[in-house]
């Protein structure tokens, strides 16, 4: 099965190219500031199926870039998505718990009303809204606190603070699922080869780490299992502010991706524990 995918050093983007043997495409052959190149390079490969890989993600930054933002996560999924329908191709697009308020303190179902809090959130509610109207074969995943051994993430930056300092503040009402890459690819790779089969199953899913948990509680586990010894006092959001607002509320309902697609929530802490391997043998 001939997988086209847009994004190729990002989190995602490696894990797949790293699980499968994909075409993946960076910035220089397919700039997602130019939504009709995308296109075209998706008429170019002609693959059986297509995953969106790619994404603005700065959501600070995003405040002051929402133009730029809405381009990247609007407009090319969109111009994707049209040619997949154009050619009856699957096509999976990453999303984000960003296009909820984080309100209340119950799971979000796929069904439950977006109402984005920033920039960023809005932009991938842009491209969410495409994706459905192109009309072709696709899946939405959304998913939550994304981690690896490569990039900028929470487990790379813990791993770090944790080393420099004897003592942390870790905001602790935020709470969700984190996610690890490699998960992330495993389910998009099984969704597109499904899909390209069974087309009746496009639609919006989730998909996250297990258990939920806050960002301070996740710190803890970093730490621990990586034997470093940094104390972690638990602080509310108010005591550290950003230019975007976070979902205090990331919990997202994946049951409907494990009854359609078969695909269960993964335990992150194993999923930690394999990242932390990974970092390990590349840097001893």
């Amino acid at each position: 099965m001939k997988i086209l995918v847009f994004g190729k050093t990002g989190q995602v983007a490696r894990a797949l190219q790293a699980q499968a043997d994909v075409i993946a495409l960076g910035r220089a052959e397919a700039d997602l500031t130019d939504p009709e190149a995308c296109a075209a390079a998706i008429r170019a490969h002609a693959p059986a199926a297509v995953i969106n890989a790619a994404a603005y993600t700065a959501v600070d930054k995003a405040e002051n870039e929402e133009t730029l933002a809405s381009c990247i996560n609007g407009a090319a999924p969109e111009a994707m998505a049209l040619v997949c329908a154009e050619l009856r191709i699957p096509f999976v697009h990453i999303s984000t718990d960003y296009v909820f308020d984080g309100a209340d303190d119950q799971p979000f179902p796929v069904d439950a009303p977006t109402a984005p809090l920033g920039a960023y959130g809005r932009s991938k509610q842009i491209g969410e809204d495409a994706v459905r109207r192109a009309g072709g074969i696709y899946a939405i995943l959304r998913t939550s606190w994304v981690v690896s051994a490569y990039g900028n993430n929470f487990v790379k930056t813990m791993l770090r603070l944790g080393v420099e300092r004897d003592a942390l503040n870790i905001v602790a009402d935020q709470i969700g699922g984190p996610t690890a890459a490699a998960d992330i690819a495993a389910a998009c790779l099984q969704i597109a080869e499904q899909l390209q089969s069974m087309p009746e199953k496009s639609g919006i899913y989730h998909f996250s780490g297990t258990p939920d948990v806050s960002w301070a509680r996740f710190a803890r586990e970093i730490f621990d299992q990586a034997g470093i010894g940094c104390d972690i006092t638990d602080i509310p959001s108010s005591q550290y502010p950003t230019p975007a607002l976070r979902p205090a509320n990331s919990r997202l309902d994946c049951s409907r991706t494990q009854q359609v697609f078969g695909i269960a929530r993964p335990d992150w802490r194993e999923s930690l524990k394999k990242i932390l391997t990974e970092i390990e043998a590349e840097h001893p």
